[in-house]
């Protein structure tokens, strides 16, 4: 038999089963690697340029493997796509009899529970949410996996779906009255018995956070662990192994209860009365907070002027799920459904002193408040130990993708960070041709990035290429203050349409920008990664600074300070690297495929005035680099020449 190199070769299965597929060299080693890692069960971390093709490079050796392989990706949307494309193509070029299987989140599926107390006509005052509930109602009899990403006539975001799915809080477990036809347990089935099971991140994090509480696992026992988009763990491990506690949380405890209180013990009115007391101090507890959005330490807070006023609010709050508590225990052996409001009750009333109180070793403390609610958070400040855990009891291979993990030409950021000690490491680059397709553009006589007049003078410099591009413009920022600056000043200086982030839903601006061809789009940051625009609709991407983290977020601050303690520099250790990493992804957004083109514009000055701005530009793909916009110009004339000779 072929090995999986050969496979994707020119004579291979999927050269004769795709349409145009192209033998690529480094997808056939990068696939030789990922064979080699399962076979031999060891750690491997690879990073595979844009154009590469790593999707089909793991996927033919998983497939060939004969093994048990849990792949994760880094959203839902990619989940899909694997799930519904990828994974079927490879089995059906190389002819491989295997099951998969899907599997998401608890949140992610129609919880039949939830479905049937939502439907309580006095759960609904607003006629949108009872239209939407009925629509769930009429879709639920058609579906047969209950994944509400497949409900055609409401958005994932609609209201509704809050009020109809369960989460880790709510969700009954084997003691619902609805789970012998649980679509997630089903799913949960179907996943222990396949051959290839597809996650994402945030599920395969929350199965090691459950089997850290000593709760079963979600996740079936594999022989390999394949992380695609493997530079979005180190952060989401850091959410998952922590604590939390937001006001949703709370408010949807209230809800519950006063739902399962008129369902089945209407003779207990405390219930329905704490319930609401519950409801009033959450919303207390916001307005002791503070009016303004904000993100930062609990102990810096708690020691502002309103300390009185928010420790009343705290107690007062932590009064009410006691309340709560006392209200539902008398029922609570009445019901399945009230003995978890019960049980919920008696552990937020544990957690609120735990993310509220006396610090705690190792670990931030922080908030978070937008405009009507708030969250409490308990962050470990180092992943690495417990990722470690979890990799060495599992016995399995583990193998790290993605086309951003290597700064400069090391793994060590992003190994040190996972805990994975010493592991085999891969790296190849782009296979596209960015001397010929790109120009790297800095621009002279800027200002310091701190300055006040820094936003203006980026787009003084960045309007004469947004007029010689010859399609669409990204903008990419690192704040939402400059994105808006910038959106003022634009709409007064250019012609062309602007896309800005947050003004319509991500998926339906990026339509639109394609379908125009030659508009300017203003993104911060979940537009610097996960955004693929190829062709003439971009071909320029412009980035306003270097993706330094704020030095203000509570859970760096706190990592800087520990860093600092025990004798290391946090700057070249961590914040350097982590803005390199994030640099490549921005970059990245430019040249995805062979005959795309285009210009990299990087505004920052300390490129060339610091001397760490060379460790960025030896982590970017290897292009021309020009300082005029004339050469600019050129570049774009000369690619316009080219195209109108081809269509030609």
């Amino acid at each position: 038999m072929l090995d999986s190199a050969e496979q994707l070769g020119s004579a291979g299965a999927l050269a004769r089963h795709i349409e145009n597929f192209a033998p690529r060299v480094a997808q056939q080693e990068m696939a030789l690697a990922v064979e080699q890692a399962i076979q031999d069960n060891y750690v491997l971390v690879t990073e595979a340029g844009t154009g590469t093709g790593k999707t089909f490079a793991y996927l033919v050796p998983a497939l060939m493997s004969g093994k048990k392989i849990v792949i994760s990706t880094g959203t839902k949307t990619l989940q899909d796509q694997l799930f519904h494309r990828d994974i079927p193509t490879v089995r059906d070029a190389l002819n491989i009899p295997i099951a998969i299987a899907l599997l998401k989140g608890r949140a992610n599926y129609l919880c039949l529970h939830r479905l049937e107390l939502a439907g309580e006509k006095s759960r609904f005052k607003k006629s949108d949410l009872r239209l939407q509930w009925q629509q769930v109602r009429d879709w639920q009899v058609q579906t047969s996996s209950g994944d509400i990403a497949e409900c055609s006539v409401l958005s994932e975001d609609a209201m509704i779906w809050s009020a109809v799915t369960a989460n880790a809080d709510n969700c009954l477990g084997q003691d619902c009255p609805s789970y012998n036809d649980c679509y997630m347990f089903k799913a949960r089935k179907r996943a222990q018995q396949a051959d290839i099971v597809v996650v994402n991140h945030h599920l395969l994090l929350a199965d090691m956070a459950l089997r850290d509480d000593g709760v079963g696992e979600v996740l079936p026992s594999a022989n390999a662990f394949i992380i695609d988009e493997a530079h979005q763990l180190p952060e989401a491990a850091a959410q998952f192994f922590g604590l939390r506690l937001s006001s949703r949380q709370l408010n949807e405890l209230a809800n519950d209860a006063i739902a399962e209180h008129l369902k089945h013990a209407k003779e207990h009115k405390s219930i329905n009365t704490a319930a609401q007391d519950l409801q009033k101090a959450t919303a207390d507890l916001r307005i002791a907070l503070g009016s303004s959005s904000q993100r930062g330490s609990w102990q810096a807070l708690y020691k502002q002027e309103k300390q009185d006023k928010l420790e009343a609010a705290l107690q007062n709050l932590a009064e009410k799920i006691s309340g709560l508590e006392d209200a539902l225990e008398p029922a609570a052996e009445r019901e399945r459904g009230l003995e978890h409001c019960f049980k919920r009750a008696q552990a937020f009333g544990l957690l609120l002193p735990q993310l509220t109180g006396a610090p705690v070793e190792d670990s931030v403390q922080w908030f978070e408040t937008h405009r009507r609610s708030f969250s409490f958070h308990l962050t470990p400040m180092e992943v690495s130990d417990t990722f470690d855990s979890h990799i060495k009891s599992s016995r399995a291979a583990w193998i790290f993708s993605s086309a951003t993990l290597a700064v400069g030409d090391g793994f060590d950021h992003f190994s040190n960070r996972m805990g994975l000690g010493e592991p085999v490491t891969h790296r190849w680059d782009s296979p596209f041709d960015f001397e010929q397709q790109a120009l790297m553009y800095i621009p002279t006589a800027m200002p310091e990035p701190n300055s006040r007049e820094y936003t203006q003078a980026v787009i003084e410099k960045a309007l004469p290429v947004i007029e010689a591009s010859t399609g669409g413009v990204f903008i990419l920022f690192t704040s939402h203050r400059a994105l808006q600056e910038a959106e003022r000043i634009l709409e007064q200086r250019t012609n062309h349409p602007l896309f800005v982030q947050g003004s319509m839903p991500r998926s339906e601006l990026l339509k639109k920008f394609r379908e125009h061809g030659q508009g300017v789009l203003l993104g911060t940051a979940s537009f610097w990664e996960g955004i693929d625009v190829r062709g003439e609709a971009l071909t320029c991407v412009i980035i306003d600074k270097l993706p330094f983290a704020s030095p203000d977020d509570p859970v760096l601050k706190a990592r800087i300070d520990a860093m600092r303690k025990e004798g290391q520099n946090p700057f070249m250790s961590f914040q350097l690297p982590s803005a390199v990493l994030s640099l490549k992804q921005g970059a990245g957004r430019l040249i995805r495929d062979n005959d795309d083109y285009g210009v990299l514009m990087l505004c920052d000055p300390r490129l060339y005035s610091k001397p760490y701005g060379r460790l960025f530009l030896k982590s970017m793909p290897v292009m021309p680099r020009c300082r005029t916009i004339e050469e600019v110009q050129a570049f774009y004339q000369r690619n316009s020449n080219q195209l109108e000779v081809k269509e030609a």
